[in-house]
């Protein structure tokens, strides 16, 4: 009687172990999390390729894209998204609304220690990707006049048809901030067209010279496009990276070195080249993550 007593206990407790074993093994494969993404391509595809990366690892990932950036950041401190790709001088300037900040590493750092405390959301490593505002001229006048940097251009002003679009000539960041840093833009004429016209402009020589991003996926066309070298750094860095919620950070760290190790692939070079990839040839944006995540994985 006393040996059926044992083994019954002891088969009880191997069943108990088991089945606590199975719940183990399900919470592990159920850990979910929630990405976010703002309402552009390239922020669209860089969330897609963390969204692949973490599927990679085990994750179930639900994905909230297509966020406004204005309410983007609400959305991860409400609790609506885990993670979103970010970019240091956003948020410098539109989040902290702290003053212009031009070195790329003190703005990381001061980003990083203050959503920390603020927000309690943790910047991991940024990327050597930099979506800032830039310049892009014309490669055959480029050339022609040895224009490379926006002291360059300063010094040629006077030859250049600059293709505004509309406030770039009064606002703080456009024209008046250069001319703070590189001196008087005397450009030949200043002529305003709808943003979304401006390569079809400087290809149709109807101007030479226009405001663009860093990473317009446009600029992978040199032989047409060239993109001037801020060379005195008027204009702050927003260099991308994944910005985390310190709840789900510590719920599961391996996201940290997952995403760090996606980043530390992506410059503004493979950037540029992955927006060519939906704006210009036509790939759907989780076509364009699915074939760089498969390439470098």
């Amino acid at each position: 009687m006393k040996h059926r007593k044992w083994l019954s206990l002891t088969l009880a407790a191997v069943m108990t172990l088991a089945l606590a074993g199975c719940g183990a093994n399900s919470k592990q494969a159920d850990k979910s999390i929630r990405i976010g993404s703002k309402d552009f391509t390239e922020n669209l595809v860089v969330a897609e390729i963390y969204a692949l990366a973490l599927e990679e690892a085990g994750f179930e990932v639900e994905r909230t894209f297509d966020i406004a950036g204005s309410l983007v950041h609400t959305s991860i401190t409400n609790g609506e998204i885990d993670l979103y790709p970010e970019y240091t001088g956003t948020g410098l300037l539109s989040i902290l609304q702290m003053p212009l900040m031009t070195d790329p590493q003190e703005v990381y750092e001061t980003v990083r220690e203050e959503y920390e405390k603020q927000f309690h959301l943790i910047w991991l490593e940024p990327s050597g990707a930099n979506d800032g505002q830039g310049i892009v001229i014309r490669t055959e006048l480029a050339e022609e006049l040895g224009i490379h940097t926006l002291s360059d251009l300063q010094k040629n002003a006077g030859q250049i048809r600059f293709a505004s679009q509309g406030e770039f000539e009064e606002r703080e960041d456009g024209l008046p901030g250069m001319a703070e840093v590189y001196g008087q833009f005397d450009f030949k004429s200043i002529r305003v067209y709808d943003n979304g016209l401006k390569y079809q402009i400087l290809a149709n020589d109807e101007a030479d010279a226009a405001p663009a991003y860093t990473t317009e996926g446009q600029l992978v066309n040199t032989e047409l496009y060239t993109l001037l070298e801020d060379d005195k750094q008027v204009w702050p860095p927003y260099y991308l990276a994944p910005v985390v919620t310190q709840d789900i950070l510590e719920e599961y760290p391996e996201i940290a070195d997952i995403l760090n190790e996606i980043n530390s692939g992506l410059d503004t070079e493979t950037v540029t080249a992955l927006n060519a990839k939906v704006d210009v040839d036509g790939l759907e944006y989780e076509e364009a993550a699915k074939e760089y995540y498969d390439s470098v994985k």
